[in-house]
């Protein structure tokens, strides 16, 4: 945008806070209503309700409309009364047509929707889950997903996505782990980074050219709740809030976010829609972020007990710095506080932010011609959704969707015995394939919270794929194997079981008034907003299950385990012989399980968290301060797996050599790699600990660096990762020691000394 067109931007949105009433400026800052009641089907065709109308009416205007397309259990809308991807153009012009006609400044609506791993909308393509993306370790094919996942939104109509990255895992018991892509503060920013620019382009270049604005959230500290219960305080301090919650903040607003959620909770008893240090002081003072801040679901009307009043609520939260609510009413009631002067000064504030994302998208009258000598009041001309770009933009998210499931397949345990597996499935003489496990079948499972219904034709779970790659004769699929006769199990060729949990909602499920989950039947959701967990071992008795499985057979035992969360798989390894961590892989989740049991192919995938041995022992992170390990009485080594741990990242590579030097304020990091007889692929961690010299207890562990590689059969590779000192440096530190080790071996650790006196960094 060059300076005469944003000067006439800014001239006219002058123009049109002088020309509004404070009503109509407070409902530029409503999303107030739920968009999958907007439209409706009569008579075979699309109509807008009388629910849109009377919003409009109200505010002689619109500000954002959220979930238009939203699809699941929660809207009610599924493939038999939801907008099919053919009809999204004309919900589309239906809706901004209305506003237009009815507003009385001719400003259009902004659309929001939810895409915390992909459009949630029937015919939107899903991505894994967060915390399966964070097992790729893998920014950089994040990126490409999602500006895919961007396009399917730009070319629906859809102006803001809502994006899940800023939460950490810090709690196994949590619910919505699944929204986070681990528990490792550097990771997390650096896919965050990936998603602004991934949907936005660099330097926001693509917002309103084949991209969106990204609301990121939620800040802060959500992953930090106590006893990992939702919305709920976060009791931190303020070191640790920077030093593991805001990175991925800071990340957003440096790639250029246009907006960040506000999250439920409250960090030292000030809840993050009320608290002028993280949204003004932080957000904005420190970081300079210039954009737009959103409450999250109904958060504004829960300050009603610290406000006294839902007006009072309202009012706390706009001048804290929240600039859009979310279906709550307390933002409604800003219109009656016109003789409050901060009241009146904050929502002109919050207006110029809303109306200059407007801009971007062609939204306000007398923008798009306008200069400041020559104002033009012409209606906005509303570009409609193109079906052609849509189809393109589905068959790239597809395609980069099945990718990242396959990378984000996690061995456990077994890889030595993966080639035996897939010989004895490949030998048709061998004997069935018996496919056992409540989700033997079940793609559902793969899918993770906020998903749309997948068509019918694309249902298709382990089993049936098996079935497809094997023969259908050769597989036998049983919910508990009590239904296979005896026999079966003498001649297996090998036992899938399929376990873990589901975030899966049913369509007679009950729902609290944000979307949560409010009651979860013996067989429902296990995982996702509002299933918080006090025992994270497996659901339904599935450890026993597999218990039983190893007792009824001398077959391998491939046991996959599609989790949401950290769960307790200790008595689940122990039974198995090849034990698969898939998280929520999403739609080609079953696609890639089949691809590793049957395929040359690499499981390349690492633990984004670190998995407990007891339910007792959580939480436990690789980066705690002080080790859990012979703490417990019962339980002395309570860690399972630790984070980063993968038997197939890069199998049967050496690291040749490493060495780590002083490079100005960085510490540079060379390093070469030797590949064995097959090609390898998957992350080389860097983790360093400071040792010695600090004023503070340092962590056990901290990523530093990670590297994705690729390595052809008999080939080295040469690599370097640059570490800048304040990653291990604290403000006050004046020389400290620190350890840093590769993740392949370390046995091998090089020791640096930081000394902060002359600027400089030593060996």
């Amino acid at each position: 945008m060059n300076a005469e067109h944003q000067d006439g931007t800014a001239a006219a949105i002058d123009r049109l806070v002088a020309s509004m009433s404070l009503t109509e400026k407070v409902g530029q800052l409503n999303q107030r209503l739920l968009g999958w009641k907007a439209v409706e089907r009569r008579d075979g065709r699309l109509v807008v309700t009388d629910v849109l109308k009377r919003e409009i009416d109200r505010w002689d205007g619109i500000g954002v409309l959220y979930g238009l397309f939203r699809a699941d259990p929660w809207s009610g809308r599924h493939w038999g009364n939801g907008i099919l991807p053919q009809e999204r153009a004309e919900a589309y012009a239906l809706v901004q047509d209305a506003v237009l006609e009815r507003g009385a400044h001719g400003i259009g609506a902004l659309l929001s929707e939810e895409a915390p791993h992909g459009h949630q909308a029937l015919g939107g393509t899903a991505l894994p889950t967060n915390l399966a993306l964070g097992a790729t370790f893998d920014p950089d094919t994040v990126r490409e997903a999602e500006r895919a996942v961007a396009a399917e939104l730009a070319a629906s109509g859809v102006h803001v996505a809502l994006v899940s990255g800023l939460d950490i895992a810090r709690d196994p018991r949590w619910g919505r782990c699944e929204e986070c892509f681990g528990e490792d503060p550097l990771m997390a920013a650096r896919m965050c980074e990936a998603i602004v620019t991934g949907m936005q382009g660099e330097g926001r270049s693509l917002i309103g050219h084949g991209g969106v604005a990204v609301v990121l959230k939620h800040l802060a500290a959500q992953g930090e709740a106590v006893g990992g219960r939702n919305g709920q305080s976060a009791v931190l301090g303020a070191h640790d809030l920077r030093e593991i919650h805001l990175p991925p903040v800071e990340a957003g607003v440096k790639a250029g976010a246009w907006g960040f959620m506000a999250a439920y909770n409250d960090i030292d008893s000030l809840p993050c829609c009320a608290n002028p240090w993280l949204l003004q002081e932080y957000l904005r003072g420190e970081l300079g972020f210039d954009g737009i801040v959103m409450a999250d679901g109904l958060a504004v009307d829960r300050l009603e007990p610290m406000a006294g009043s839902i007006p009072g609520a309202g009012r706390a939260a706009l001048l804290a710095g929240v600039d859009v609510s979310l279906w709550d009413e307390g933002f409604a009631t800003l219109d009656s506080q016109g003789d409050d002067e901060a009241v009146v000064a904050a929502i002109d504030r919050s207006l110029r932010r809303v109306l200059a994302l407007k801009a971007r998208f062609g939204l306000l009258p007398g923008v798009a011609d306008a200069t400041p000598e020559q104002p033009s009041q012409a209606r906005p001309r509303i570009v409609l959704p193109d079906a052609r770009q849509l189809g393109q933009a589905v068959e790239r998210t597809r395609r980069l969707s099945r990718r990242l499931a396959q990378e984000c397949l996690t061995m456990l345990k077994g890889q030595e015995r993966l080639d035996e597996v897939r010989g004895r499935l490949a030998d048709g003489t061998a004997g069935p394939v018996l496919v056992v496990g409540p989700f033997a079948d079940d793609v559902a499972c793969f899918l993770g919270d906020y998903t749309a219904p997948l068509p019918a034709d694309e249902r298709r779970g382990v089993a049936a794929l098996l079935a497809d790659r094997l023969g259908q004769r050769r597989v036998v699929v049983s919910g508990d194997g009590s239904d296979v006769p005896e026999d079966l199990w003498r001649h297996a060729a090998a036992v899938v079981a399929v376990v873990g949990g589901t975030s899966e909602r049913s369509y007679d499920s009950a729902f609290e008034d944000n979307g949560a989950a409010a009651a979860v039947a013996e067989h429902g959701a296990t995982c996702g907003e509002g299933v918080d967990l006090a025992d994270v071992t497996l659901p339904w008795g599935q450890d026993a299950l597999v218990a039983h499985l190893r007792a009824a057979t001398d077959a391998p035992l491939v046991t996959v385990a599609v989790c949401g969360r950290a769960h307790v798989l200790r008595a689940v390894e122990s039974c198995s012989d090849i034990l698969l961590w898939a998280g929520y892989a999403g739609p080609y989740g079953p696609h890639a399980v089949v691809e590793a049991l049957t395929a040359d192919v690499p499981v390349p995938g690492r633990l984004p968290v670190t998995l407990p041995a007891f339910p007792g022992a959580v939480p436990v992170r690789y980066n705690d301060r002080q080790s859990a390990s012979g703490v417990y009485r019962d339980a002395e080594v309570p860690v399972l797996h630790p984070f980063s741990y993968g038997q197939g990242a890069l199998r049967g590579v050496a690291l040749r050599a490493w060495s780590a030097r002083v490079e100005g304020d960085h510490v540079l990091v060379r390093y070469t790699l030797a590949c064995g007889d097959t090609p390898a692929e998957g992350s080389l961690e860097l983790f360093a600990r400071r040792v010695g010299g600090g004023h503070r207890v340092p962590r056990l562990a901290q990523l530093v660096g990670s590297m994705r590689c690729s390595l052809a059969s008999g080939t080295t590779a040469d690599g370097e990762m640059a570490v800048p000192s304040s990653m291990l440096m604290d403000d006050g530190d004046v020389s400290v020691r620190v350890l840093l080790w590769l993740g392949l071996d370390e046995s091998q650790r090089h020791e640096v000394t930081l000394d902060a006196s002359d600027g400089g960094m030593h060996r």
